[in-house]
């Protein structure tokens, strides 16, 4: 089930004005989950970072022994083509995929030769700025690159975020708050985490459990720009409970408010107010 409106696909060399099968039963993605993506944002007419996210699916393909076969510079020219069909005024999801098509002899690895490619193109409302969440803590955690490819954006890490959400969704928080296996606080379930103290931001120091996100070093260079000093480091639950705002950095919302934390409350302060306002002017500046 798409999660978008207005769908189209890029598939065989082709726009197609739907949401076109491209993967067959028998494809090593299918039924041994070789498959990566990456997204990016088309919001007014602009589309920020669309370069960085195409040049990282790339890379989440050669992390899971899947050849890319589309250069950078040819998937943004292609999503841009693909692009026309929308309105200037369309809130508009990119999602560039490859996946494996054969498997070696052992039917494990996925063979060199043949690369599934894929762009979906999907129109998802940004939430509006007055949207907020709430986090709780899970038994479940990150993974490390020695027990998952944690390295590239691949859909096999993502039923471990959906058991993160479905933990926490049952005692009445929306997301996590998700630790790495030494126990200190990596990311939410679904994106970055920064929080807030005395006027400085702090952010989990990137350590290999989670995808230090391009929109997370796009706040991270707006707030140092304007004077804010930001720290990536080790932080802990009891951080966070003492923190005088958080909020989650993603490419789906960019920026979302945190307002509570287990039985801790925040306000949506003004410093997660700038970093939205800060990106959005960033975002059209070019």
């Amino acid at each position: 089930m798409a999660v978008g409106t207005n769908i189209r696909t890029y598939f065989n060399g082709t726009w197609h004005d739907t949401d076109v099968p491209v993967m067959n039963a028998a494809d090593h993605g299918a039924w041994l989950g070789s498959g990566v993506f990456d997204g990016a944002r088309y919001v007014n007419g602009v589309a920020p970072d669309l370069d960085a996210h195409c040049a990282r699916v790339n890379r989440s393909a050669e992390a899971l022994m899947v050849t890319p076969t589309v250069t950078t510079e040819d998937m943004v020219h292609i999503v841009w083509e693909g692009l026309k069909a929308y309105p200037k005024d369309a809130a508009v999801y990119i999602r560039p995929m490859y996946w494996a098509i054969d498997g070696d002899a052992s039917a494990i690895a996925p063979m060199a030769d043949k690369t599934g490619f894929a762009i979906c193109l999907e129109e998802i409302p940004l939430a509006p700025d007055t949207a907020s969440v709430t986090l709780g803590k899970t038994r479940f955690r990150r993974p490390v690159l020695e027990d998952a490819v944690v390295n590239a954006k691949a859909g096999c890490l993502y039923p471990n975020n959906a058991r993160m959400l479905r933990d926490v969704r049952a005692r009445g928080f929306q997301n996590a708050l998700v630790t790495d296996a030494m126990g200190n606080v990596a990311e939410s379930a679904t994106s970055n985490v920064f929080m807030v103290k005395d006027g400085e931001v702090f952010t989990p120091i990137a350590n290999g459990t989670f995808l230090a996100g391009i929109t997370r070093s796009r706040h991270m260079a707006n707030l140092r720009a304007d004077g804010t000093q930001v720290h990536e480091t080790v932080l802990t639950f009891a951080d966070f409970e003492d923190a005088d705002e958080v909020f989650l950095s993603g490419n789906m919302h960019k920026v979302t408010a945190v307002t509570g934390f287990e039985d801790t409350s925040y306000q949506v302060g003004p410093v997660t107010r700038r970093v939205r306002e800060m990106y959005w002017d960033w975002a059209h500046s070019g």
